[in-house]
Protein backbone atom coordinates (compact mmCIF):
# COMPACT_ATOMS: atom_id res chain seq x y z
CA UNK A 1 0.00 0.00 0.00
CA UNK A 2 1.33 3.34 -0.91
CA UNK A 3 -0.04 6.29 0.38
CA UNK A 4 0.77 9.74 -2.18
CA UNK A 5 -0.46 13.31 -0.70
CA UNK A 6 -0.34 16.67 -2.45
CA UNK A 7 -1.59 20.07 -1.89
CA UNK A 8 0.59 21.57 0.80
CA UNK A 9 1.90 24.99 0.69
CA UNK A 10 2.15 28.38 2.16
CA UNK A 11 -0.97 30.35 2.66
CA UNK A 12 -2.00 33.39 5.11
CA UNK A 13 -4.17 33.26 8.06
CA UNK A 14 -7.89 33.32 6.98
CA UNK A 15 -7.49 31.17 3.80
CA UNK A 16 -8.29 28.09 2.75
CA UNK A 17 -6.07 24.91 0.99
CA UNK A 18 -7.44 21.36 -0.02
CA UNK A 19 -5.05 18.27 0.19
CA UNK A 20 -5.39 15.30 -1.46
CA UNK A 21 -4.07 11.31 -0.94
CA UNK A 22 -4.21 8.99 -3.18
CA UNK A 23 -3.93 5.30 -2.27
CA UNK A 24 -2.48 2.42 -4.36
CA UNK A 25 -2.14 -1.26 -3.42
CA UNK A 26 -4.29 -3.46 -2.03
CA UNK A 27 -6.56 -1.59 0.30
CA UNK A 28 -9.85 -3.25 0.26
CA UNK A 29 -13.07 -1.79 0.21
CA UNK A 30 -13.56 -1.39 4.44
CA UNK A 31 -11.33 0.58 5.30
CA UNK A 32 -10.51 3.89 7.29
CA UNK A 33 -8.65 6.81 5.69
CA UNK A 34 -7.60 9.98 7.39
CA UNK A 35 -5.37 12.85 8.25
CA UNK A 36 -3.00 13.27 11.12
CA UNK A 37 -0.56 16.57 11.69
CA UNK A 38 2.46 17.00 13.61
CA UNK A 39 3.65 20.93 14.06
CA UNK A 40 7.53 21.07 15.40
CA UNK A 41 7.68 19.77 18.59
CA UNK A 42 4.65 18.48 19.55
CA UNK A 43 3.37 14.74 19.20
CA UNK A 44 1.18 13.64 16.10
CA UNK A 45 -2.20 14.42 16.68
CA UNK A 46 -5.14 13.02 14.50
CA UNK A 47 -6.72 15.94 12.37
CA UNK A 48 -9.77 13.74 10.54
CA UNK A 49 -11.07 10.36 9.84
CA UNK A 50 -13.45 8.99 7.16
CA UNK A 51 -14.38 5.48 6.82
CA UNK A 52 -15.91 3.80 3.47
CA UNK A 53 -19.35 5.11 4.13
CA UNK A 54 -18.44 8.33 4.96
CA UNK A 55 -18.90 8.31 8.70
CA UNK A 56 -16.14 10.98 9.76
CA UNK A 57 -14.05 11.56 12.91
CA UNK A 58 -13.00 14.97 13.73
CA UNK A 59 -10.24 16.85 16.02
CA UNK A 60 -11.41 19.24 18.20
CA UNK A 61 -9.14 21.97 16.93
CA UNK A 62 -10.41 21.82 13.27
CA UNK A 63 -14.17 20.83 14.26
CA UNK A 64 -16.16 23.26 11.64
CA UNK A 65 -13.24 24.50 10.14
CA UNK A 66 -12.09 21.53 8.04
CA UNK A 67 -14.18 18.78 5.84
CA UNK A 68 -12.89 15.37 4.86
CA UNK A 69 -14.50 13.58 2.07
CA UNK A 70 -13.64 10.69 0.29
CA UNK A 71 -14.17 9.25 -3.98
CA UNK A 72 -14.52 4.96 -3.12
CA UNK A 73 -13.46 4.29 -6.67
CA UNK A 74 -10.78 6.55 -6.58
CA UNK A 75 -9.28 5.45 -3.19
CA UNK A 76 -8.59 9.14 -2.85
CA UNK A 77 -9.22 11.12 0.45
CA UNK A 78 -9.57 15.11 0.61
CA UNK A 79 -8.99 17.59 3.32
CA UNK A 80 -10.66 21.29 2.75
CA UNK A 81 -8.74 23.32 5.50
CA UNK A 82 -10.77 26.90 6.08
CA UNK A 83 -10.68 29.37 7.95
CA UNK A 84 -7.20 28.03 8.35
CA UNK A 85 -5.46 30.02 11.34
CA UNK A 86 -1.17 29.68 12.30
CA UNK A 87 -1.22 27.30 14.97
CA UNK A 88 -2.85 24.87 11.99
CA UNK A 89 0.90 24.70 11.01
CA UNK A 90 2.30 21.18 10.56
CA UNK A 91 3.18 18.15 8.37
CA UNK A 92 0.28 16.75 7.36
CA UNK A 93 0.15 12.88 6.87
CA UNK A 94 -2.41 10.78 5.27
CA UNK A 95 -3.05 7.40 6.84
CA UNK A 96 -4.84 4.09 6.32
CA UNK A 97 -5.98 1.56 8.63
CA UNK A 98 -8.85 -1.02 9.07
CA UNK A 99 -9.52 -2.80 12.11
CA UNK A 100 -6.83 -1.27 14.05
CA UNK A 101 -7.64 2.24 16.29
CA UNK A 102 -3.94 3.77 14.91
CA UNK A 103 -3.14 3.72 10.96
CA UNK A 104 -1.23 0.49 9.37
CA UNK A 105 -0.17 2.77 6.97
CA UNK A 106 1.26 6.62 6.95
CA UNK A 107 2.09 8.50 3.59
CA UNK A 108 5.32 11.14 3.56
CA UNK A 109 3.62 14.10 4.88
CA UNK A 110 2.89 17.39 2.90
CA UNK A 111 4.07 20.71 4.78
CA UNK A 112 1.14 23.64 5.40
CA UNK A 113 2.12 26.62 6.54
CA UNK A 114 -0.08 29.61 7.59
CA UNK A 115 1.51 32.69 8.17
CA UNK A 116 -0.24 35.30 10.08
Amino acid sequence: VQLQASGGGLVQAGGSLRLSCAASGTIGSINVMGWYRQAPGKQRDLVAEINSVSNTNYGDSVEGRFTISRDNAKNTVYLQMNSLKPEDTAVYYCTLRWISDVPDYWGQGTQVTVSS
